[in-house]
């Protein structure tokens, strides 16, 4: 395992939940909970997986205190692989978890403001407030976002471990990009093929879908058993996980030989990524670095088929604040990563994308992903 400074993070932690008024913080496990401790998160799922007395599943941090874990035994048994630091208080399925959590929670005396981590189960934030009775109750996020949001250099090389992992699959990928090969088996040889080169596993569902004059398809269908046929481009969106820390990735290739309007709309795109990349500096805004890759497509006449933001934040989750998006006004600051990924896809005509990560540096960008952005064509 990958150790970090936790006792330093903690230390800040206090500052900031000191200056903030904040008492107690309970955090479920989460990302959050494991940049603070290294307590390493369960592989999501699509359906819930619960326990008997879930809702106390979690940590407790109070300036100046170690950590108090509060856990199901089943949790405790067997998702802790490599231990935890503070205390470990386990919830047996026949014992009174009200009685316990009320217990751990008088040991930190009054609590006026309590501070909740974005990921925790309603419950929990209901059986908690009702047990400590705080004058008001508040989200983690605006202390916990600031404090993930800058990078450190360990960090930033588990993510250029994470994109290299990404970049060499899609290496590999590209070569089988042609016709009668279905979206389904591309997207599947994917996540197998992050899986057996480190990848603990996706770090979103794994999408690849085809789009071109052939047919209407959109890019709200993620993958499907549709065989590839010439004459579409084929996007990809997928991502690794090395360390807690994801990647997230994006190209098209074209099923032969592209026509004049996929040329164009592929200069396009990858041209607006540049755009993107060469005005982030520290203090620039992220709704500016969106407005610079809109442009350039609104500015090629295929605005209207722009239709998501331009990026997000990103680190032990997938998606974190700020966002790149017209609505973000937040400052980018040294250390910050986030993707860079116009696209434009219309249903019928065309589909392109790119995504890289970068990371904002002091004087200006660096970019993560090392595979080319140049037109690949397969089949």
């Amino acid at each position: 395992m990958t150790m970090f400074d936790f006792a330093a993070r903690r230390s800040q932690l206090d500052e900031l939940m000191d200056a903030a008024g904040i008492d107690l913080m309970f955090l479920p496990p989460s990302a959050d909970l494991e940049y603070l401790t290294g307590m390493q998160r369960r592989v999501p799922t699509f359906g819930n997986v619960g326990y008997a007395h879930h809702w106390v599943a979690g940590a407790l941090f109070a300036p100046g205190l170690d950590p108090v874990f509060v856990l199901p035994r089943m949790i405790t048994e067997f998702d802790l692989p490599e231990g935890t630091s503070g205390e470990v208080i386990t919830v047996n399925e026949m014992d009174a978890a009200e009685s316990i959590m009320r217990s751990v929670l008088g040991r930190f005396g009054t609590i006026r403001t309590l501070a909740v981590g974005n990921r925790s189960w309603a419950q929990s934030v209901i059986e908690v407030s009702a047990l400590c009775a705080p004058s008001s109750v508040v989200s983690a996020e605006p202390i916990m976002n600031p404090m993930r949001r800058r990078k450190s250099t360990q960090e930033l090389e588990l993510m250029t471990q994470a994109c290299a992992l990404v970049d060499k699959v899609m290496a590999a990928i590209e070569k089988k990009v042609v016709p009668g090969i279905t979206e389904l088996e591309l997207a599947a040889e994917i996540s197998y093929q992050m899986k057996v080169n480190g990848s603990k596993t996706d770090s979103f569902d794994t999408a690849v879908w085809s789009m071109g004059p052939l047919d209407d398809r959109d890019a709200t269908v993620r993958v499907s058993t549709q065989p590839l046929r010439a004459g579409m481009g084929v996007s990809f969106d997928f991502g690794s996980v090395v360390h807690g820390y994801c990647s997230d990735f994006g190209r098209t290739v074209h099923v032969g030989d592209p026509g004049e309007e996929y040329i164009r709309v592929h200069e396009l795109v990858m041209a607006a990524q540049q755009a993107g990349i060469d005005i982030v500096r520290p203090g620039v805004t992220a709704a500016e670095v969106h407005a610079a890759t809109r442009e350039v497509i609104v500015q090629g006449g295929y605005g209207d088929w722009f239709r998501h933001r331009t990026g997000h934040c990103i680190g032990l989750d997938v998606h974190e604040l700020p966002y790149i998006s017209e609505e973000d006004h937040t400052p980018l600051e040294e250390g910050m990563t986030f993707t860079i990924e116009p696209s434009v896809f219309w249903p019928g005509r065309v589909g392109v994308r790119v995504e890289d990560i970068v990371v904002c540096s002091a004087d200006g960008v660096q970019k993560l992903n090392m595979h080319p952005t140049t037109m690949m064509v397969g089949g």
